[in-house]
């Protein structure tokens, strides 16, 4: 399976993540102001900005699939990083308002104690969207895939956002009517936390940043390879949900230009088959002699 194909099975969790919160914003906001719960419809309101998240994932992963063409050599893949970008920002617009209006609502006083049937849809809630995000974090692991990862990191915050409805909600029925808007304060943080979180992932990505230790591996991997006498310089970068790999080896100065070459196809080969990486740029230089 190519990494188009991985990226059109991406697809299928963006839209399974837009059709849950379009069911559950619905049932939340209506619930919400039903049992007069003020967490519920922050977490009812988050979930409807986050169809609009779900779906600048979908149009990213969209618009990644197109081929390479003149002026894209490289193909699109990096909009699904940008994609995951604009999440991010999303997520973290609403985390601010709904902190906003939990401080506003703490401070106004004389709150409605909310029914304790809204912890009971807060709940059912948390373990619907937990459902999600295992099946989008799996998804987004087999195909690696760092806007669907993005999507289903929302999908997390959002049920334990539910979760953190339910327990202040519950905590009400006790006497402690604020600890309803304590538990959408909640909120807020765990949607900012997670917005920071994805932001940092994708502009590490996209100013092609790139884990030392994993690059450490990828060059011990390339040193260990039949004919390769030395590593003189080696970068590597993210592109979607791909990796590209330049280095310049040092070979034999007595060898072949066909026996370089052919030890450029056996690097290529063992860096597929151990890292999954099948773009990688070899310079051959001649190994000096002292």
């Amino acid at each position: 399976m190519n990494a188009y194909d991985n990226i059109k099975q991406g697809e299928r969790g963006a839209w399974i993540s837009i059709a849950a919160y379009l069911v559950l914003s619905s049932f939340k906001i209506f619930c919400g102001y039903l049992f007069a719960s003020s967490a519920l419809l922050a977490d009812g309101f988050n979930n409807l900005t986050d169809i609009v998240a779900s779906l600048a994932v979908l149009i990213g992963l969209r618009i990644s699939q197109k081929p390479p063409d003149s002026d894209h050599a490289y193909g699109h893949l990096r909009a699904e990083t940008i994609a995951a970008l604009v999440a991010s920002f999303i997520m973290a617009v609403v985390g601010i308002q709904v902190l906003v209006e939990a401080v506003r609502s703490f401070f106004e006083g004389s709150k409605e104690i909310p029914n304790l049937w809204s912890a009971g849809v807060a709940g059912i809630c948390a373990v619907a969207m937990l459902g999600v995000y295992r099946y989008n974090r799996n998804l987004a692991r087999r195909i690696d895939n760092q806007a669907l990862m993005a999507a289903a990191k929302d999908n997390l915050s959002d049920a334990l956002v539910s979760v953190g409805a339910a327990v202040g909600i519950i905590g009400a029925q006790f006497g402690l009517p604020w600890l309803d808007t304590v538990a959408a304060v909640a909120v807020g943080v765990i949607i900012c936390k997670t917005a920071w979180e994805i932001f940092r992932d994708c502009t590490y990505s996209l100013t092609d940043g790139f884990d030392e230790n994993r690059l450490s591996d990828l060059r011990s991997t390339i040193a260990r390879t039949p004919g390769v006498e030395g590593i003189k310089d080696m970068k590597a970068r993210i592109h979607g949900n791909h990796v590209l790999v330049d280095v310049v080896i040092e070979v034999d100065p007595d060898i072949s230009v066909l026996e370089g070459h052919q030890i450029s196809d056996r690097i290529e080969e063992q860096m597929e088959k151990i890292h999954n990486i099948m773009s990688v740029h070899i310079h051959v230089e001649p190994k000096e002699t002292s």
